[in-house]
C-alpha cells in the first residue's frame, strides 16, 4: 500500500495543478500523510527549474500551516488524534526521543528537527504536547522547513545554469566566475559494487566541476580572490 501511495504521489508532479497538489500534500504530511514532499518537489524542479524558488516557498508555507494543525492535535487532542497517529506509524520510540531532546535543548531542537530522521509530524504533535510557544514554533518551523525545501529544490539535479546564475548576480555588481575542476570522492574511482563485492555498472565521471561566483561593487577589487583561486586550481589540477 505504501508503495502505491508513493507512486501516486510521484505521478502528481506531472499534473497540470501540481503546485496545488504539492501544497495540499505538504500540509497533510505535517500531520498524517506518510510520504515526504521531497519526492514531489524534485521532479517538479527538474521540469521547471526557474520555478524552484516558488516551489520551495509553497512547500514551506504549506508545511508550516500543516505544522500548526499538528501542533493543535498535540495541544488539544493528543489522546484522541495525536497519539493514535504516532502509534499507527510506529513512531512511539521517535516521539520519546524527541521529547528527551526537547527537555534538553528546548525550542531549538524543533529547528534542528527538520534535518533529523524524526518525521516532522512527530515534531509538530510533540511540540503541542510540550506546549511550546506557538509563535516560537512557527518561526523555527519556517527556518527549518524552509532551509530543507530550499536545499532539495536547489540540489545538483535542479540547478540553474552557470549563465543564468551570473545574470541574476550581475545586477548587484561586477561578477566573476571561477571554475574549479577536481577529483571526485574515492568511491567514484573505486567503482560501483554489489553486496557480493562484484563490480557492476560504470562510473559516469571521476572529476567534478564547481563554480564560485564572486560579486563586487568596486572595479578591480577581485585581485586577491583571483590569486587565491589560481593557487587552489594549481593544487587541485589533474595529476597534482
Amino acid at each position: 500500500m505504501l508503495r502505491r501511495t508513493y507512486d501516486w504521489t510521484m505521478s502528481l508532479a506531472g499534473h497540470p495543478h501540481a503546485i496545488w497538489w504539492l501544497a495540499l500534500l505538504t500540509c497533510v504530511e505535517s500531520v498524517v500523510f506518510p510520504i515526504p514532499p521531497d519526492v514531489l518537489i524534485i521532479p517538479m524542479v527538474l521540469a521547471a527549474r526557474r520555478q524552484a524558488w516558488r516551489i520551495a516557498a509553497v512547500a514551506t508555507t504549506a508545511s508550516v500551516v500543516g505544522g500548526v494543525l499538528g501542533y493543535g492535535a498535540g495541544f488539544f487532542l493528543y489522546e484522541e488524534i495525536g497519539k493514535p497517529i504516532i502509534e499507527f506509524y510506529g513512531y512511539a520510540a521517535k516521539y520519546d526521543t524527541f521529547q528527551g531532546w526537547y527537555t534538553e535543548y528546548g525550542a531549538w531542537i524543533v529547528a534542528a528537527g527538520g534535518f533529523t530522521p524524526i518525521p516532522y509530524k512527530v515534531i509538530t504533535i510533540a511540540s503541542g504536547v510540550a506546549q511550546l510557544d506557538l509563535t516560537t514554533f512557527m518561526i523555527v518551523s519556517v527556518l527549518s522547513r524552509g532551509a530543507r525545501f530550499l536545499i532539495v529544490s536547489f540540489n545538483n539535479e535542479g540547478h540553474l545554469a552557470r549563465d543564468e546564475v551570473r545574470a541574476l548576480l550581475e545586477e548587484y555588481g561586477e561578477t566573476t566566475v571561477f571554475e574549479t575542476d577536481y577529483r571526485r570522492y574515492v568511491g567514484a574511482r573505486i567503482g560501483i559494487h554489489n553486496p557480493q563485492g562484484q563490480r557492476v555498472g560504470r562510473v559516469s565521471h571521476v572529476r567534478n566541476k564547481e563554480f564560485l561566483f564572486v560579486v563586487s561593487r568596486e572595479s578591480g577589487a577581485l585581485g586577491p580572490v583571483r590569486s587565491a583561486m589560481a593557487q587552489f586550481d594549481a593544487a587541485h589540477a589533474p595529476g597534482a
